[in-house]
């Protein structure tokens, strides 16, 4: 059997992560997950969650920086309040702007460059026209070093300044109950990633590997 080694970076929750099982039991593949997240306590719930996966309390920039090559495919969802359009309007309300954090684009740059696999990096749609050019899907924009369907996913959930907590984690399948930590739970809600984007995505990264090498023992 195959081994997909994949590198799961501020893994909050795991959102994004939720489906990938099924992903590896259809393809016949044994998934090894590393997750890397700094919250202890999100930490904790996504460890419970995903009792198989090796979870990482450290920061997910440096952990990339220093092991992206032993990986084989790697999902990467950097902070993004610095890059929303909310963010832009704090700053006409306050009048005083901040600087967008630039580790985004650190790790675009270096996965681009250096990386062997296959990669998505995820945020917001900016406020500003993006540094680097990215696949939009919904409200998201997607680096990736393959090309995605236009379609990730069919379900459709409330505008997010409508919808309520309990109505986000039914849509998410997930429950934020014994969450102790310091992070409102709205918005650790609002944050996960849409699981059937994040099949959609690793099957689409998959498949495009096996058509370009059939006969590789390895995925990567």
């Amino acid at each position: 059997m195959k081994t997909l080694r994949v590198l799961n970076l501020y893994a909050c929750l795991g959102g994004n992560r939720y489906k990938w099982d099924e992903v590896a039991q259809e393809a016949e593949i044994d998934l090894q997950v590393t997750a890397v997240e700094l919250d202890p306590e999100l930490a904790r719930m996504y460890q419970e969650r995903f009792p198989n996966d090796t979870v990482i309390v450290a920061d997910a920039h440096q952990y990339l920086l220093d092991y992206f090559d032993i990986f084989d495919f790697v999902w990467s969802s950097p902070p993004c309040p610095t890059h929303s359009r909310l963010n832009s309007m704090i700053i006409k309300n306050q009048g005083k702007p901040r600087y967008p954090q630039m580790m985004l684009y650190e790790e675009i740059i270096v996965l681009n460059k250096w990386f062997k696999g296959k990669f998505v990096v995820e945020n917001v749609v900016p406020y500003y026209e993006p540094l680097i050019p990215a696949q939009k899907r919904d409200r998201h924009l997607y680096w990736t070093n393959f090309t995605l369907p236009n379609n990730l996913c069919d379900r459709k959930k409330k505008d997010l300044n409508l919808i309520t907590i309990d109505e986000l984690c039914n849509f998410h399948e997930i429950n934020l109950t014994s969450y102790k930590g310091e992070q409102p739970k709205m918005k650790l809600a609002k944050n996960l990633v849409d699981y059937e984007a994040g099949r959609t995505i690793l099957e689409t990264a998959l498949g495009i590997i096996r058509k370009q090498d059939i006969t590789q023992t390895k995925l990567f």
